[in-house]
């Protein structure tokens, strides 16, 4: 147990650590920040529009949606009067489509319920579908300079390794005291700059593995460079499961037209179009049984190699089969598209990888009767 003393020592260094951090950390952020159109900008709309690319996203990858959504969707109302499958064609390749579909209703709740005047405050922009504690207060803080933390995995990571904190961040005690902390430090004055630096900083130099300490700007009062707890820090109790899954993608190909169906379930890349899906409990390895599923006579064409596909909480393992009829005939969410127009639809990346690759064009087109 700690002396009075000891105890006074302690909560001195502490609070002077809370002193200089802010500081420190917008100096470095003043001359190592990436300059992105979103930085530039305090309208809460397109801040809002980056926030939700970028959840679960890097940067590099969001950046090319970003730039075609406010292309397309210069306003609020632009996005809010758009029809849903040119929103998520537009999405495609992103991944966690939900964020997609709830981008697009929030939209039209601005635009219905708002007048189309998008909020700025914590308090009211977490009423917004798709908008959580995260998200709500990087919009109130980058738009409107809301005195309020912005806490996602970089900010976490940073403050565990600056000051020791070996509570698990993935569960609610750990979460509840790094919040707490990141209030405390968060400055009355240019509040925006200093969540913008202490993300940017857990981005590009407290990185997840490759962190050059030698380079640090807070190196001298870091515990975990002090304790030799850098990469041990900070600490997770939970371990993602995810489940084998394996999908049989039926390419039907008329020679001019082939069929596509709508995923309409509560499931993954729901409302996205794919080809038609047979899931087995195994990867197969003939089409027969494929053929006796689907009550069809097509012939046999072509069979993909088995393609991995990772997602959160699933390992997809896809195969595609391809076969070739005279007539197609479509089922239930199913629709004929002709082959000029595949590209129209907004369909998973997996699917869209496929039809990218070498070879698919040609045997569509081998076809061609």
């Amino acid at each position: 147990m700690c002396n009075s003393k000891t105890s006074d020592v302690f909560f001195h260094s502490f609070e002077e650590k809370k002193l200089s951090f802010s500081d420190k950390i917008i100096f470095w952020y003043q001359s190592n920040h990436r300059d992105l159109p979103w930085r530039r900008t305090q309208d809460p709309y397109l801040i809002w529009l980056s926030e939700i690319i970028l959840q679960q996203t890097r940067v590099d990858q969001g950046l090319p949606y970003y730039l075609k959504f406010t292309e397309h969707f210069p306003t609020v109302y632009d996005l809010a009067s758009a029809n849903e499958d040119t929103v998520l064609k537009l999405w495609q390749g992103l991944g966690y489509y939900s964020r997609a579909r709830n981008l697009h209703a929030a939209a039209k709740y601005v635009v219905t319920e708002l007048g189309g005047v998008f909020p700025t405050s914590s308090g009211e922009l977490i009423k917004l579908k798709g908008v959580g504690e995260y998200t709500s207060a990087a919009i109130a803080s980058f738009s409107s300079k809301e005195q309020i933390a912005v806490v996602d995995g970089n900010v976490m990571r940073v403050l565990s390794r600056y000051y020791g904190i070996s509570d698990p961040i993935d569960e609610k005690e750990g979460k509840t005291r790094i919040s707490e902390l990141a209030n405390e430090l968060i400055p009355s004055h240019q509040p925006d700059t200093h969540n913008q630096a202490i993300m940017e900083f857990g981005a590009l130099q407290c990185t997840p593995k490759a962190t050059d300490c030698q380079q640090c700007p807070l190196i001298d009062s870091c515990y975990a460079y002090a304790n030799d707890l850098v990469g041990g820090l900070p600490i997770k109790a939970k371990k993602t499961k995810q489940r084998d899954r394996f999908f049989n993608f039926i390419v039907m190909n008329s020679g001019k037209e082939i069929l596509l169906e709508k995923r309409t379930g509560k499931g993954i890349w729901q409302n996205l179009y794919q080809f038609p899906l047979i899931e087995s409990k195994k990867n197969l390895a003939t089409p027969a049984d494929l053929l006796k599923a689907l009550e069809s006579n097509a012939d046999f064409t072509y069979k993909s190699e088995v393609v991995k596909h990772v997602l959160s909480h699933q390992i997809l393992y896809c195969t595609f089969w391809e076969f070739q009829t005279e007539s197609l005939e479509t089922a239930k969410d199913q629709i004929i598209v002709a082959h000029n127009d595949l590209g129209e639809y907004g369909v998973p990346r997996v699917v869209e990888n496929y039809m990218d690759s070498s070879g698919f064009q040609e045997r569509l087109s081998l076809n061609l009767k």
